[in-house]
């Protein structure tokens, strides 16, 4: 019998045993599978999403990994504009990219609950 730790760990077929990957991972895959497909332009978030929903395993989980990236950039951008002294300018850019990203990836929201259902079904 495997312990609570391991049970944790190792989401899907016990006889496979295959793990979860991090948030983190997920979100890679997503994004890294959208950019690759980028010529096809209505499924490509839709397949990154799904895949990279799988992998994480689990919708909540899946989700947090599909608004990542948007989050990411977010911060990102706020720190870009705070090293050249323009704090609340980045502030508004940050948000608002933010929330494009959020708004532009709907596939990939759609995908990462799909492939997370999946996951967590087996």
């Amino acid at each position: 019998m495997a312990t609570s730790e391991t049970q944790q760990y190792w989401q899907g077929n016990i006889d496979t045993l295959e793990p979860r990957s991090s948030v983190a991972a997920g979100a890679l895959w997503m994004i890294v599978l959208t950019v690759a497909l980028f010529f096809l332009p209505l499924v490509n978030g839709l397949i990154g999403g799904l895949v990279g929903g799988y992998k994480v395993g689990g919708v909540g989980r899946a989700l947090m990994a599909a608004i990542l990236p948007a989050v990411v950039t977010g911060i990102g951008l706020w720190v870009l504009f705070a090293v050249f002294d323009a704090a609340v300018l980045g502030i508004a850019a940050g948000l608002a990219v933010g929330v494009l990203v959020a708004l532009a990836d709907v596939g990939i929201f759609v995908g990462a609950a799909i492939g997370g259902a999946l996951r967590g079904s087996r």
